[in-house]
């Protein structure tokens, strides 16, 4: 069983999931979303649910720099209710402040990847950072 790390946003939700033995992240996909009119990618999720048998998600919780809850660590705790309510299954929140700049960061440093591609890829690899941090915790 698998577990999958899931970046939350607006407009979009980065897909990561775990290894058979839950060692390492690797990035799945970036689902479309719509926030605003109530369109979450709920049946995507679930056909990747299925695929990949996962078993628990980890939710990334885009808190304040000061440790506080804001409109989007909420909107992520929202999704998550969500999740448990379609699925049944374990959901595991986890700090990902700055995941994002890293992950901006990484893809200008290494692959010198310009704007359009960085904006097409950034979510999955902050999913991937946010489910590997997880998972190196638990280790």
């Amino acid at each position: 069983m698998r577990t999958m790390g899931l970046d939350v946003g607006s407009k979009t939700v980065g897909v990561a999931v775990s290894d058979p033995l839950g060692w390492t992240a690797q990035g799945v996909e970036i689902i479309k979303i719509d926030e605003e009119n109530g369109v979450f990618g709920i049946e995507r999720v679930a056909e990747l649910v299925k695929e990949y048998q996962v078993s628990q998600f980890v939710v990334g919780l885009p808190k304040n720099m000061n440790n506080t809850i804001g409109p989007r660590a909420e909107a992520s705790m929202a999704y998550g209710d969500l999740l448990k309510e379609e699925f049944g299954l374990p959901i595991v929140y986890q700090d990902e402040r700055l995941t994002t700049v890293q992950a901006e960061r990484m893809l200008v440093e290494q692959a010198n990847t310009s704007r359009a591609k960085r904006k097409k890829v950034i979510d999955k690899l902050a999913a991937v950072m946010i489910l590997q941090n997880y998972l190196d915790q638990k280790m």
